[in-house]
């Protein structure tokens, strides 16, 4: 890797592109800091974003082939889950009784990820894995059920309790850590580090979900300092170590 040459690739959601809940405004912007943005500025070399808002894991390996003709990246760092997880809340609202599948089954996030990851390494590419940040559960059930009473209470029939949110959740963020001890592929756990904090949900925006200009200040950190410890010659301030 030439460190006046190289490039990273970011491949995620709405949480890599920067995509944050202004609650002034009443609607999803995009941050100015976002990490990418932040860790970008302390880098040498070029950081290309190829998050998208609403971008499942299917969605994103489609786009990485793509990237990966035209960007030739040294790095790519993959930041997927929160989307894949999620159900279609209005049918689950409407049939609260029934069967309902997420964006993208556990079994297909796996097998998905695995690929993304022995293809990228087989092109001699580094992928670097980055777990999910928590959610809130209590935040993101009103968010996504506040159209009407009987919409939240019908979404939680189907639920059985505002916790089985977070649990979920959790089960794709316990696959990426499983994969990456199975291929032996580098592993940024920015969930644990906000689950230390004292109060993990003040990182978040109101939907629950998003990490807030706080948050994604707190993951460019912790970025920084993985690569501070694997790849510092890749700092502007290296030299100055």
């Amino acid at each position: 890797m030439n460190e006046n040459e190289y490039s990273i690739t970011l491949l995620g959601d709405s949480i890599s592109k920067g995509i944050v809940y202004d609650e002034e405004k009443g609607k999803y912007i995009i941050l100015k800091d976002s990490f990418c943005n932040l860790v970008q500025d302390k880098l040498k070399g070029a950081v290309y974003n190829a998050g998208k808002f609403g971008s499942t894991i299917i969605k994103g390996s489609k786009r990485l082939y793509e990237d990966l003709t035209k960007k030739k990246p040294d790095i790519v760092l993959i930041e997927f889950g929160g989307n894949d997880c999620d159900f279609n809340w209005q049918e689950v609202a409407e049939k609260p009784f029934e069967e309902h599948k997420p964006n993208t089954e556990l079994n297909i996030f796996e097998e998905t990820l695995k690929k993304i990851i022995i293809n990228l390494k087989e092109l001699n590419i580094i992928p670097v894995l980055m777990t999910l940040p928590p959610l809130d559960p209590n935040k993101y059930y009103k968010w996504v059920s506040e159209r009407s009473q009987d919409y939240s209470q019908n979404i939680l029939k189907w639920l059985g309790s505002v916790n089985a949110i977070y649990s979920w959740h959790e089960n794709y963020n316990s696959v990426i850590i499983k994969l990456a001890k199975e291929t032996q592929t580098n592993l940024i756990d920015v969930r644990s580090e906000f689950l230390n904090t004292d109060n993990y949900t003040s990182y978040l925006c109101a939907d629950g979900i998003h990490p807030n200009k706080l948050g994604h200040k707190f993951i460019a950190d912790k970025l920084t300092d993985y690569i501070r410890s694997n790849y510092n010659f890749l700092l502007k301030d290296a030299d100055t170590m």
